[in-house]
């Protein structure tokens, strides 16, 4: 942790609102993805966001510097987001390549040129991911996003949900493999290319 971001924490744990904004705006950018992820909605990611900072500026005297501050903040977004997810019941969804710990589903679609066929094909890609990850649980859908579009660590992630490390790989192990049989199930009803990296 930067001495300046003990500082502020130090300055904002105190009731200093300027130094609070200060600290958290290196966070906002990644916190706002993180929701608008889970939730997939801009209107909703923001409010999640805000009412996060609310609940971070209310508790930060709890902040012990056991853990680094950005995990500490994570956490806070996520389970706000959950919380969300849960009192809204909202839709989900996913536009990235999938990985497995047996391979990667690579989803082929040309960018050299955008044909209206391919323009096509990149849409129902997206809505073949998008039903698909919509299948999956909070649980698993909420790391799969972490790790594989926010690109969080293994330790990070563990942080974030506040669960041991294993169950962390657990959950992603699980929500990868849940997640590549849905999709290839949703294929034999596609026609869509796929291409299995083993």
């Amino acid at each position: 942790m930067k001495k300046s971001e003990h500082i502020l924490i130090k300055k904002s744990s105190e009731g200093d609102v300027d130094a609070f904004e200060e600290l958290i705006k290196d966070y906002e950018k990644r916190a706002y993805n993180i929701a608008y992820r889970l939730l997939k909605n801009s209107e909703d990611a923001m409010d999640v966001v805000q009412e996060a900072f609310i609940k971070i500026y209310k508790s930060i005297r709890e902040f012990k510097f056991k853990s680094s501050f950005s995990t500490w903040v994570y956490r806070i977004v996520v389970n706000t987001s959950i919380d969300f997810m849960r009192s809204k019941k909202v839709v989900y969804s996913l536009n990235e390549v999938i990985k497995s710990e047996r391979g990667d589903v690579n989803i082929e679609i040309a960018d050299y040129e955008n044909t209206p066929e391919i323009e096509l094909e990149r849409k129902l890609t997206k809505e073949l991911v998008k039903k698909s990850i919509d299948k999956l649980d909070d649980i698993h859908r909420t790391v799969i996003i972490l790790r594989d579009i926010q690109g969080f660590s293994y330790n990070e992630i563990s942080e974030i949900l506040g669960c041991s490390l294993g169950t962390v790989k657990s959950r992603i192990s699980r929500g990868r493999i849940a997640l590549r049989e849905i999709i290839l199930k949703e294929m034999e009803h596609k026609d869509i290319k796929l291409s299995q990296k083993e």
